[in-house]
């Protein structure tokens, strides 16, 4: 498909602020309280040194237009349907209301694979964020850009089966209904215009989802905040997470963990027992 050699180790630095309107949204969103220490729990950073295209710069999907300009972060990669496949993070210290951010984000590789859905590319970049100049959070993030789907391609996932969810085997579990509100709130937070969390014509006839589609991140988040329920805020040393399949809003997902010899087991689970999201952690 092309080579983009040029882009290996291209960097970006971006600033932000975590100011108490950020935090105050943040928690808001998620249903929870700010801490009153304004020692902000882990995930938050997510929110930070956001995307900044200008909205003439975005494609169809709502993701900023990839091109040869040289000036670019991202490689030109002609695929047009992306997703968040997966994140690996390691948090050294907490974020708090106040703190200075600086993220300085780097292409640390690009392959090309071919998939039962066609051709595959996939992106990773190395995020290292500093609050007033210490380091906070090392994240390797992989993108996967996709081929366009077919106008009669089944929609994606299946509608839920006959199995079901079994809560058995796991140490915590909640129950939450991601709706449309929730989605528009972190795509807000996180000012990602990817349409398919909040267009469902475009979901449905372009990218061919069954509705509209629960941010990766977003269900990452309520699963840290699962894990902040069970150890206590900022307890956590790694967290690394896999998309599976889509989560689709307004339809019910089980947030579940358990502690294993090897560390912490965590998922995101449809009520027919798909999972959607699996990850796991660590303590410090």
């Amino acid at each position: 498909m092309g080579t983009w050699n040029d882009w290996l180790g291209r960097e970006q630095v971006a600033r932000d602020t975590l100011d108490s309107a950020l935090a105050a949204r943040w928690a808001a969103t998620l249903d929870r309280d700010v801490p009153d220490s304004g020692r902000m729990p882990q995930g938050i950073h997510l929110c930070l040194c956001t995307p900044e295209a200008p909205t003439a710069a975005l494609g169809e999907d709502g993701h900023p237009l990839r091109d040869d300009n040289p000036d670019g972060f991202l490689p030109p990669v002609p695929l047009p349907r992306r997703m968040w496949a997966s994140s690996n993070m390691r948090f050294h210290q907490p974020l708090a209301i106040g703190d200075a951010i600086e993220r300085t984000s780097r292409i640390a590789a690009i392959e090309e694979k071919s998939g039962r859905s066609g051709t595959l590319v996939f992106v990773e970049i190395e995020h290292e964020t500093r609050a007033n100049g210490a380091l906070a959070v090392n994240e390797r993030q992989t993108l996967v850009y996709r081929e366009a789907a077919t106008a009669d391609a089944p929609l994606q996932p299946p509608p839920p089966g006959e199995g079901r969810f079994d809560s058995s085997g796991w140490d915590a579990h909640r129950e939450i209904t991601p709706d449309p509100r929730l989605l528009f709130r972190y795509s807000a937070l996180t000012f990602n215009t990817h349409r398919i969390h909040y267009d469902a014509p475009y979901a449905q006839e372009v990218e061919r989802y069954r509705g509209l589609v629960v941010h990766g991140p977003l269900m990452a988040s309520l699963l840290l905040q699962l894990a902040a329920a069970e150890f206590g805020e900022n307890r956590l040393a790694g967290f690394g997470f896999r998309a599976m399949s889509p989560a689709i809003a307004d339809e019910p997902l089980h947030l579940v963990m358990r502690q294993e010899s090897a560390g912490i087991e965590m998922a995101a689970i449809a009520s027919d027992g798909r999972e959607c999201l699996k990850a796991r952690a660590s303590l410090a």
